[in-house]
């Protein structure tokens, strides 16, 4: 038996066919990249995350000598969302790299996946993404199943009786 899984990806040549909200929280995350602390990679990445009622946060990436240390864009925007806005559901995330040679949009990593799902099946909504480098192609998709298909869940960690 085998069991076909697909998503539907968004791809765009720029962020113009994009909404006026999309497009500025793409600016956002854009504008953050400098910010990120990168310098053994220098591999910047930054983060925007919208909540319902409105605020947007920004999260870079923080690296450090010790690896394992470090953290992505991604975690450190919801992270701080889900801290300091409790009640809010996150309505959209951007994630943008500083490489403009790259082909395509990176995604994020297996952690930020799990974090960003476990995020989405809590509030019951889904979330919508925006990848992205400084310019070009932008992917979008409409909900974090679709990053992670083949998902560990609080469902996981009940007992069998």
């Amino acid at each position: 038996m085998k069991k076909i899984i697909q998503f539907e990806l968004g791809v765009h040549t720029d962020d113009q066919a994009l909404g006026v909200d999309d497009r500025s929280l793409l600016d956002v995350a854009r504008s953050a990249l400098s910010r990120a602390y990168a310098p053994y990679s220098d591999f910047q990445v930054a983060a925007a995350v919208r909540l319902s009622n409105g605020t947007i946060i920004e999260g870079t990436n923080q690296e450090n000598a010790a690896y394992p240390s470090g953290l992505c864009a991604e975690r450190v925007a919801l992270f701080y969302a889900k801290s300091q806005y409790p009640n809010e559901q996150i309505t959209s995330l951007a994630i943008v790299t500083n490489h403009e040679e790259l082909s395509s949009p990176v995604a994020p990593c297996g952690a930020c996946r799990q974090v960003i799902l476990e995020y989405q099946m809590n509030q019951k909504d889904p979330l919508q993404f925006l990848l992205s480098a400084r310019k070009g192609t932008v992917y979008t998709l409409s909900d974090a199943r679709s990053l992670l298909p083949l998902h560990f869940s609080k469902e996981d960690l009940k007992k069998a009786p």
